[in-house]
């Protein structure tokens, strides 16, 4: 127990050097993340490359202004550009309609059971693997994605909010205003959304762990105690911003040949680019996988201290 109790006292990040490298020792972990959610992502992307060809051969973008945009004055291009969103709106969202509830469900499927695998397989041994769930997982999947919805739609009004408070008809536009504000408001949303998406989280461990329904977990997710939750969140807010890190990487790495364009050519720029976005997508599945590793490790440490004498963890904690 004393050992126990001096675990409580670890910062939640203090532990994520040692789960990073146990998950780089595994590879096979993130090779699940990375299966299932690429299943997912290449025939939603083709799809929506399918679906802005027929659009764009229905509706040409001479036929919206946008294939004359002036890059050297920015202001008419703005308008251009507002121009042109203006009249593929309709079309766009007509395809929306479909498009957004298929995804959403095939990836809450593919996500149910990939993540249920992950999280059997992330036991060492066959006593510590927790049960292949995937009807409990894809239902906290899903109350992730709404929140996540929550989160954007949230975000887009105070967008718009904000353009609307700093771009008046017949005034001057105030850039500095509108973009300290996106700043300040992006960031607020990002922090917001990392403090509160760990419970859909943890709530698949206890799911899994405890043999509790995905309603029970969620709720349980809610009752953990200020001890547990808080480190729960301090992980998930640090790995929120080891995300924004590798985003920032991948932006340098890939906009560091543009002096050189004329030299290396289109395919070689496109190859760059492309090097980018997979180095973002691996690295961004690697550390979910280091996420739920720390959950699922910080889930034992605090279940151990709530168990009875010489009995198993309690499931009301």
């Amino acid at each position: 127990m004393a050992a126990n109790q001096g675990k409580t006292l670890v910062r939640g990040t203090q532990l994520l050097v040692e789960h990073i490298s146990e998950v780089f020792r595994r590879p096979s972990l993130a090779a699940i993340e990375i299966a299932w959610r690429w299943l997912f992502g290449i025939p939603f992307l083709l799809v929506c490359r399918r679906q802005v060809q027929q659009i764009l051969a229905a509706y040409p973008l001479d036929a919206s202004g946008a294939g004359s945009i002036d890059a050297q004055n920015p202001w008419v291009a703005a308008t251009q550009l507002s121009s042109a969103a203006t009249y593929y709106a309709p079309h766009v969202a007509h395809v929306l309609r479909w498009l957004l509830p298929a995804a959403a469900a095939a990836w809450i499927a593919l996500s149910g059971i990939g993540r249920s695998f992950l999280l059997h397989r992330m036991g060492t041994d066959r006593a510590a693997r927790m049960p292949f769930r995937p009807i409990a997982i894809a239902a906290l999947q899903a109350a992730w994605l709404v929140l996540l919805a929550v989160t954007l739609f949230g975000w887009l009004r105070s967008m718009q909010w904000n353009a609307a408070a700093h771009f008046a008809v017949n005034a001057e536009p105030d850039l500095i205003g509108y973009f300290i504000w996106a700043i300040f408001l992006s960031l607020g949303f990002f922090t917001a959304f990392a403090l509160v998406s760990w419970m859909p989280a943890i709530a698949a461990i206890l799911a899994l762990a405890e043999g509790r329904s995905a309603f029970s977990a969620l709720g349980a997710s809610l009752r953990l105690g200020k001890a547990f939750t808080s480190k729960l969140a301090e992980v998930n807010l640090v790995l929120g911003i080891v995300k924004l890190a590798l985003l920032v990487v991948a932006m340098v790495f890939s906009a560091a040949p543009l002096p050189f364009s004329d030299e290396l050519g289109p395919g070689a720029m496109r190859a760059v680019f492309a090097v980018s976005a997979v180095f973002f997508l691996v690295a961004d599945d690697f550390f979910q996988v280091v996420r739920l590793k720390a959950f699922a490790e910080f889930w034992r440490i605090f279940r151990k201290q709530t168990a009875p004498a010489g009995g198993t963890a309690s499931r009301g904690g």
